[in-house]
């Protein structure tokens, strides 16, 4: 379960943080605080299912240009054989979209895969060893 809150008006984030954590461990609850984890903040609370067991997959957050074409771009770039697990897309009217991709990449491949980051030019962070990746996807 992922719980998202606001402090008490005039309280440290970090105390209140603290606080409703012991309070969900003293309930039987295990706790983690994500507020510092950019994978959980801008995607995970927005996303619905499960955990999967995709083979070879490989986690990114992407920042697509808003502009005509670019996801067009990046599929483009990506026809490769490489199979899209996982695709979320997010937009708060910046110049970029956050995008969250899947990608089933084989270690054989890893070269080739190099070469498309490179080639479709967005800004990404890979993810794959992010912990909320293991605890909710």
């Amino acid at each position: 379960i992922v719980i998202s809150f606001q402090p008490r008006p005039g309280a440290i984030k970090a105390e209140d943080t603290a606080e409703a954590a012991r309070s969900l461990q003293d309930a039987g609850y295990s706790a983690t605080d994500l507020s510092c984890n950019e994978l959980a903040k801008a995607h995970l609370r927005h996303l619905a299912g499960g955990r999967s067991n995709v083979e070879n997959e490989r986690l990114f957050r992407f920042e697509f240009p808003e502009a005509p074409g670019a996801l067009q771009k990046f599929l483009e770039k990506l026809d490769k054989g490489f199979n899209v697990s996982l695709f979320h897309y997010r937009n708060h009217g910046d110049d970029f979209g956050r995008v969250l991709v899947g990608l089933q990449v084989a270690q054989s491949e890893s070269s080739e895969f190099e070469s498309f980051l490179a080639e479709v030019g967005y800004e990404y962070e890979e993810e794959t060893d992010n912990m909320c990746r293991s605890m909710f996807l």
